[in-house]
């Protein structure tokens, strides 16, 4: 599945500074059990917008991870808190089939 959420960051902030605290929680979560990677994503036209996108094995495994998060994860979040906010977008499951290009040949 995928977590999905977008961050604005606010005025006098820089997303470049979101990033920094974002890769180092995100280096902690990610030796989470079901954690599968995440990507960060900035807005074209927008620097101040940004969309991440987090992949798990399954919803439980994310859900376990967040209810118990790791201290260090925690410190990061709350001192981000007042520099951005954040609105999930949503929780998706993995599709049943999915095609990339590139993986497919033209024929």
């Amino acid at each position: 599945m995928i977590f999905v959420f977008e961050v604005q960051v606010q005025p006098g902030h820089t997303a470049e500074a979101y990033a920094d605290a974002w890769v180092r929680a995100s280096r902690l979560i990610q030796q989470a059990p079901g954690a599968r990677g995440t990507r960060l994503h900035r807005c074209i036209g927008d620097d101040s917008k940004l969309l991440a996108i987090a992949s798990w094995n399954s919803k439980a495994e994310r859900d376990a991870m967040e209810a118990q998060p790791e201290e260090t994860v925690s410190r990061i979040i709350q001192e981000q808190a007042a520099f951005v906010e954040i609105r999930v977008v949503g929780e998706f499951e993995d599709p049943e089939w999915e095609v990339i290009p590139g993986d497919v040949e033209a024929s």
